[in-house]
């Protein structure tokens, strides 16, 4: 269990010129860690709020400015499994749900998405090493990434889609020396990565 407070000095332009307050936030975090399958995997649960003043945030009547919102609050879990499940095979996990709202604001509608957040962001990584023999040293991984669909403004007016990505690497390892080859998103998706200024500004992700 953990309690924090935080401030943060921002910077931005505002439509009247005037000086940002600091960011402030307060955190709460609960969790618990346990070892799996006699102890080849390691396991976290994390449950957590965050509460965030003076946030900065595109100007909804101008998104050259910015502005600062009233209060933004995420409330989330965060899921991580770990370990090797046989000799030079091994696996990473991770899930994580966040429901990030807007919960005071002059400009912003109370109960929209804080913009850029995912709901949902998953990942598996599993790799495998030869540890013994005349491939020893020599392995490969795959990976699997989901990100969720995110608001990219501050009023929601659109969404940028959900998307999967798939990643693969080899690699030979010995002692200090090590040599790889990653290959990412192999599948060729399409994918959009962030938006900025109601569809001024779109950033593709990676082919």
């Amino acid at each position: 269990m953990s309690y924090s407070r935080s401030f943060e000095q921002v910077t931005g332009a505002a439509r009247d010129g005037s000086l940002f307050k600091p960011q402030r936030g307060t955190q709460y975090e609960v969790g618990v860690k346990t070892d799996l399958f006699d102890n080849k995997l390691s396991a976290t649960l994390a449950l957590y709020e965050l509460t965030l003043t003076n946030v900065l945030t595109s100007d909804p009547i101008n998104p050259d400015f910015d502005v600062q919102t009233g209060e933004q609050r995420s409330r989330g879990v965060e899921l991580s499994v770990t370990g090797e499940i046989l000799p030079g095979w091994n696996v990473i996990g991770f899930y994580g749900y966040t429901d990030a709202r807007v919960t005071k604001d002059n400009n912003i509608p109370v109960g929209n998405r804080v913009f850029g957040v995912p709901d949902n962001v998953a990942s598996l990584w599993t790799t495998y090493t030869f540890p013994t023999g005349s491939l020893k040293g020599f392995g490969g991984g795959i990976g699997f990434n989901y990100v969720g669909d995110k608001k990219p403004d501050s009023l929601n007016t659109f969404t940028i889609p959900s998307y999967f990505l798939t990643d693969a690497a080899l690699y030979y390892r010995n002692n200090n020396f090590s040599i790889g080859l990653n290959l990412n998103n192999i599948f060729n998706v399409r994918y959009y990565e962030a938006s900025f200024s109601n569809l001024q500004r779109i950033i593709p992700g990676r082919p």
